[in-house]
Formats: structure tokens, sequence, C-alpha cells
């Protein structure tokens, strides 16, 4: 006897990741995009109703997805697409992979996702060397244009100097300078001045 359903199942099965290969996230942090799958039969048609599973690593890189399971099993939808978001990182830095298989009927296929969790800059480590003085310089430049009211001046002429100081705007930079608690690692200048 016939079964329309069994004859509708794809002969095979490609699995093509359209979103999340290749990205690199701070270790300890939440996943900000998804990972999307395609998945077509032996023609390229998408797939409806097939079960997609996503598969973090047991131990090393990795994390758990927002269900706190390190397994995500989800279906296609008509366009052929499953997506998993939400990721939570744990805080091993490293590249791994997530393993995809897809199933529909007799007709499986599988294909790695690879992912890499690098140090945080934004509070639990930061790569060590130049790169730390870096994103200290650009964290200070930035707090520094933020506040209201607060230049970063370098004036020359006789007498008064005050490169590598934060003066408050109104204060025209006096040869009398006090300290406002900022400190200096190294000898950066940085000029910030209007149009």
């Amino acid at each position: 006897m016939h079964d329309p359903l069994r004859a509708a199942d794809p002969a095979s099965l490609q699995i093509r990741v359209e979103e999340g290969d290749g990205l690199t996230y701070a270790a300890g942090s939440r996943a900000t995009r998804g990972i999307t799958v395609l998945i077509t039969g032996e023609a390229g048609d998408p797939v409806d109703g097939a079960t997609v599973t996503f598969t973090l690593p047991e131990s090393g890189p990795g994390g758990v997805f927002s269900s706190g399971s390190r397994i995500e099993t989800l279906t296609t939808r008509a366009d052929g697409r499953a997506s998993v978001w939400g990721m939570r990182w744990n805080k091993q830095a490293g590249s791994f992979d997530v393993h995809i298989t897809a199933s529909k009927g007799q007709a499986h296929a599988g294909t790695i996702c690879s992912l890499r969790l690098t140090e945080s800059a934004g509070g639990q480590s930061i790569s060590s060397g130049g790169s730390r003085h870096k994103w200290l310089w650009i964290a200070l430049a930035v707090a520094g244009a933020a506040g209201a009211g607060v230049a970063v001046a370098a004036k020359g002429g006789s007498g008064s100097s005050c490169s590598s100081t934060v003066v408050l705007s109104q204060n025209n930079c006096p040869s009398t300078l006090t300290p406002l608690g900022v400190t200096v690692i190294g000898q950066p200048t940085i000029i910030v001045s209007h149009p």
C-alpha cells in the first residue's frame, strides 16, 4: 500500500549554515546572533518539518542553549530553515564546533558550525600586551568624550602647557592646573577641538 507521507519524504538532505558560522564572542557572554540553517532536499527545494539538532561540546569552550541544555532540537519551517538563539557561553576561551544534524524519514545529514570564544575586554579579562593598553585608551577616550563639558587640550606657548591633562571646558587651560584624579599611563596626547 502506498503511504503518501512517506512519498513526501526527501531521498536525501543537505544542510547549509546561513548564519553563525565563524562568529567570535567574548567568553562568558550571551550570543547576540543565532545559528540559522537551511535544510534542502535532493532537488534543492526547502524541506518543511525536518528535525534539526544542535549540539554544543560537553567540555572545553562552548556553553549551553537558552534552555540550559547542550542539545537543542527544532523543526524546520515551510522555508526549510531552523534557528537557535540565546546561547550562554562559558568562560573558557578557544575555538569549538556546534554539531548540527537533520533528519526526515529515512534521510539524514550532518555538518558543523565553527565558533570562537575570546577573553573578554569588558571586565573579565583582557588579552595581554599592547592591545590591553589600546582598549584602556579607547575606553578612557570614550568616557572622556561622553562627559559633558570635558575637553582634553594641548596648548603650547610661554609657560602654559596642559597636554595629557583633563580640563573643564570653561577653564581656559591656566598655567596652574590642579589634577582631577586622572591616571595617565604612558605619554598619550589626545586633542579635542571645536571645528
